[in-house]
């Protein structure tokens, strides 16, 4: 089946939930100019909550959804964020931990890109470092943050691009040249 009769066409957006919705929206936007795209539900509107609700998401009983939001940053996938109450709530896992751990945003220049991050509530988790392996170029690298709720965000650049394999059946999305 080749690309273009796949049913699947790409990631349309991932889902965080943060403690406040409001709260991680000026983190996004001041760290990486994201965009709100929508509420799909607001303080304002009754919460999602009920039987329904909990079986649809797998949610603990009682639990109910009062912000939900999609943003964009430039070119990748949305990001909606989703504020629950009444339900207990673990913190974000590790990179050790099973399940979705991370997401990364490419930037142009991982210097510039920290400081912002950093500027706008976020945790470097070192400083910036060289690519290895297939990825390894001169200019190259990439770093491990925190959000300031405790999901880990990558910050990469490859300018240099990547050295593919002959046998790749496909390469990694990267944006293009400005």
């Amino acid at each position: 089946m080749t690309p273009k009769q796949h049913p699947v066409r790409g990631i349309d957006h991932i889902g965080i939930t943060v403690p406040d919705v409001e709260q991680a929206t000026t983190f996004l936007q001041n760290a990486f100019g994201a965009d709100i795209c929508y509420d799909a539900l607001n303080k304002q509107q009754p919460p999602q909550e009920g039987e329904q609700t909990e079986q649809q998401l797998g949610l603990k009983r009682g639990s109910r959804i009062i912000h939900i939001r999609l943003l964009r940053i430039h070119e990748g996938p949305g990001i909606e964020l989703f504020q629950l109450e009444n339900t207990p709530q673990n913190s974000a896992i590790q990179l050790a931990d099973y399940g979705l751990q991370h997401f990364a945003v490419y930037v142009d220049d991982v210097n510039a890109a920290t400081a912002r991050f950093q500027q706008a509530g976020g945790t470097l988790l070192s400083p910036p470092h060289a690519l290895s392996g297939i990825e390894a170029g001169a200019g190259n690298q990439f770093v491990y943050g925190r959000s300031p709720w405790g999901t880990i965000i990558e910050l990469i650049s490859y300018p240099d691009g990547i050295r593919y394999p002959q046998e790749s059946e496909a390469y990694r999305w990267t944006p293009p040249e400005r």
